[in-house]
């Protein structure tokens, strides 16, 4: 138990989000390039309590030695996206397609939406936080993705927080 009576874990999980956002802050900010290098160190810190599987690729079902494969197709298609797509479009679909890929036997969720709050921030807009409420339409998002192929539910969703968060600034100014 931690000094406020929670479990060990859950303090460990808060302090290697902490962590893993402090990290994609520094990456943003230097301009380091996002390679899998960086995703498995983001989860390292994401899944700070369980260092047997912190930073390490899933080896179980579902064809895990194409994980590597997929996160560097994907990785490339992003740098290509760069070019011709939107940001908040890109950082998206890009969302989408990394829990598609699902390279982490625990902690996916976490990694991706920190990885997508570091491009967020790379491209100059606020991070965001997906809000418990918007749980489910945050997951409809995906099932329409993989159902219909279209991000747009997705893109909205990232958009509408930009766009929540913007105004929040804006008011403080």
């Amino acid at each position: 138990m931690t000094i406020d009576r929670k479990p060990l874990k859950d303090h460990l999980e808060a302090v290697g989000h902490r962590d893993a956002f402090l990290y994609i802050e520094d990456i943003a900010q230097n301009k380091t390039r996002l390679r899998d290098t960086e995703i498995k160190a983001i989860h390292s810190l994401v899944l700070m309590d369980r260092p047997e599987d912190k930073g390490v690729y899933r080896r179980i079902p579902v064809q895990p030695y194409l994980i590597e494969s997929k996160l560097t197709e994907l990785l490339a298609e992003n740098e290509e996206r760069k070019k011709t797509m939107h940001p908040i479009e890109r950082i998206a679909r890009f969302h989408l397609e990394f829990e598609g890929i699902h390279p982490f036997i625990d902690g996916n969720g976490r990694t991706g939406r920190l990885i997508l709050n570091l491009e967020l921030i790379r491209n100059g807009y606020p991070a965001i936080n997906v809000k418990f409420a918007d749980r489910k339409r945050y997951y409809d998002a995906f099932d329409a993705f993989y159902h219909d192929g279209k991000a747009n539910a997705m893109v909205l969703l990232v958009a509408e927080y930009v766009n929540e968060r913007l105004d929040r600034y804006l008011e403080m100014v």
